[in-house]
């Protein structure tokens, strides 16, 4: 991943048409997840704009129709109980929106040392999954989450268990990160 690289399109996790609670000057605030990268980011809604929850907003540089400014990038412990609520379904939403690029993750993942495997990042995947996955990749490559489901015998639900790995991974505090760029605080002084 580009350190420069900036999302384009996001979802709204939770919009708040008077800003938040504790705020002094209310203004329309969303929480929203990049499409590509996952960052998580806090943006000031143009007058009289109302967003739903799970609305794909563009948030790249050129004009915004909905957004007005991205305020910054946020941690996972900054999102709304709604927002985090609300996280799951919008990443399977984002997963199964663009599945093959989540199936090639099953079909290039590779090793991340001599004792421990990329695919065993994954929540659920142990050595025995991750073996079988390595087998039934070299007879054929995946096409389908349906096309691993069928193949790797005990597996379930290949769009959850990536869903389950960025939520970890927004969270912070991982050793590796396959889907995010880790959360750095910024302190301007």
């Amino acid at each position: 991943m580009g350190e420069n690289r900036r999302e384009d399109y996001g979802f709204v996790l939770d919009f708040m048409a008077t800003g938040k609670s504790f705020s002094s000057q209310p203004e329309p605030i969303a929480q929203i997840i990049g499409e590509e990268l996952f960052t998580l980011l806090e943006a000031t809604i143009k007058p009289s704009v109302q967003l739903a929850i799970g609305e794909r907003v563009y948030i790249g540089k050129d004009e915004r129709d909905k957004v007005s400014v991205i305020k910054g990038r946020i941690s996972y412990n900054d999102l709304t109980e709604t927002s985090k609520r609300n996280l799951e379904n919008i990443l399977l939403n984002i997963i199964k929106g663009n599945e093959k690029r989540f199936v090639d993750v099953f079909n290039n993942a590779g090793p991340l040392n001599i004792r421990e495997h990329s695919l065993e990042l994954l929540p659920g995947i142990g050595k025995k999954h991750m073996l079988a996955i390595l087998k039934a990749r070299s007879e054929k490559r995946f096409e389908s989450f349906d096309d691993i489901v069928g193949r790797v015998q005990l597996l379930q639900n290949p769009a959850k268990i990536i869903a389950d790995r960025i939520i970890q991974e927004l969270r912070g505090d991982e050793r590796f990160y396959m889907f995010t760029k880790p959360y750095v605080k910024r302190d301007y002084y």
